[in-house]
């Protein structure tokens, strides 16, 4: 398995695909039932290759990346061969970027000398997607890339 296999609640959300993706190995529902039942480490290859398509799909999609902590924000860029950062760290003991307030108090202070801004680029390795699913494991979520955009404007 290249990936994570999905959640319970995933792979109920994606139910009508994943009888679309046994369709396409011929098999029927009776027969998963059986497989389940009888051979149940088939029915767990069957998951693990379902679950990797299913982040092909997504990871081929993902144009931007967004990580935020307390004190740190971290926005990734996924350009076609490079992925781009621009992080924020939070010198203020007094703000919470995981607010609504302290978030308003870093658009507001963009220039304060409690806000650092750092920007860096990274090739990727031999494989983007799984280098764009390391980071989503690491606690990023998948964004439009608005944030990264703004920002990129008002530091360049």
């Amino acid at each position: 398995m290249k990936y994570t296999r999905l959640t319970k609640e995933q792979l109920e959300a994606l139910h009508q695909e994943f009888i679309n993706f046994l369709a396409t190995q011929s098999i029927t529902a009776d027969e998963w039932h059986t497989i389940k039942k009888t051979k149940p480490e088939v029915a767990e290859e069957e998951l693990d290759i379902f679950s990797d398509l299913i982040w092909e799909g997504v990871l081929s999609k993902v144009k931007a990346l967004e990580n935020f902590s307390e004190k740190s924000l971290q926005l990734f860029k996924c350009d076609e061969d490079q992925l781009l950062l621009i992080a924020v760290k939070i010198n203020n003991n007094s703000v919470n970027l995981l607010t609504d307030e302290g978030f308003e108090w870093f658009k507001n202070n963009l220039k304060h000398e409690d806000v650092e801004i750092f920007t860096a680029s990274k090739v990727y390795s031999q494989d983007k997607r799984l280098d764009i699913f390391k980071l989503i494991q690491q606690g990023s979520q998948i964004s439009d890339g608005a944030l990264f955009d703004a920002l990129d404007k008002v530091i360049s």
